[in-house]
């Protein structure tokens, strides 16, 4: 289903949030940037943001911070630095990315920040491949998917991994067949697929090959279509109602701060902010349909 972007300000006035930048605690660890709103309760749902090639985690909470503050819920933008990291939207190359995250998560939920153990899970480019495959991975854990114009996907088929999640030939461990045992679930999970409508020329960044762009095609805006379809059609083929949306943001291709700015990116990430004009605004209508406002 093709979404459009919501008009909706953003509200939260900068005092109501304190960014924070936290270090990484020990070897293979990651650091992070927070942004904590003043009203947040312990209970509230964290905004996991995952940033793309270019390492711009504190420009994600930064984009994010007063959308969530005027929820009350905390934005954690992981730190995946070049040196340690560099495989990591693959999620499982290397020293495992997911479990890095898994561990930063507990130790800031163990520090008492927050008391959930689920999140929201939101990715640009590189970080949108990340947040996918982690969100298949596990299921248990996102409540709502983000997927904003990533390079390539794993799809939902029986592609050999990491195209799809069919094991690939002469492997004796592989993680398409595991990334399939939750698929069911995945599938279930609120997605909201991103990407600029001029986001329709691939670049040096864009994984390219006869069998990856057979299956996704050639640029990232044609991939997200085609993913999304495959969703639907996995979620189809087992029965199941799809929850996914495709938004194809205006005036921006693939650039984090248009996708913002020009395409709404943070409305589309955290929708049904209203600021505080408008919902003054709002209340005065509303009396005045009823009658109470003062004439």
């Amino acid at each position: 289903m093709l979404n459009t972007v919501p008009d909706l300000p953003v509200c939260a006035p900068s005092e109501t949030v304190t960014l924070l930048y936290r270090p990484a605690k020990g070897k293979d660890a990651l650091s992070c940037w927070l942004a904590i709103p003043s009203n947040m309760s312990t209970d509230a749902s964290p905004i996991v943001a995952v940033h793309g090639i270019r390492r711009g985690a504190k420009q994600q909470a930064e984009a994010l911070a007063p959308r969530a503050a005027a929820l009350g819920r905390p934005v954690i933008a992981p730190l995946f630095d070049k040196v340690n990291w560099p495989k990591y939207q693959q999620v499982v190359r290397g020293k495992r990315a997911d479990l890095a995250l898994l561990e930063l998560m507990t130790e800031l939920r163990l520090a008492g920040t927050w008391r959930t153990r689920s999140f929201e899970l939101c990715g640009y480019s590189g970080g949108a491949q990340f947040a996918h495959r982690f969100a298949m991975l596990y299921p248990q854990l996102v409540t709502r998917l983000t997927v904003s114009s990533a390079g390539w996907y794993t799809f939902p088929d029986d592609a050999a991994f990491p195209y799809g999640l069919k094991k690939r030939p002469g492997k004796t461990k592989d993680w398409g067949p595991r990334l399939a045992a939750g698929l069911d679930q995945f599938l279930q999970i609120p997605v909201q697929v991103c990407v600029g409508e001029e986001d329709s020329v691939s670049d040096a960044n864009t994984r390219h090959g006869p069998e990856i762009d057979a299956q996704q095609g050639r640029d990232r805006l044609t991939r997200a279509r085609r993913w999304s379809a495959a969703f639907c059609q996995a979620a189809s083929e087992r029965g199941l109602t799809p929850r996914i949306t495709l938004s194809v943001m205006p005036n921006c291709g693939h650039d984090f701060q248009d996708c913002v700015q020009y395409g709404g990116l943070d409305r589309l990430i955290l929708p049904g902010v209203l600021d505080a004009a408008q919902e003054q605004a709002g209340l005065y209508r509303q009396q005045q349909e009823a009658g109470l406002a003062a004439k």
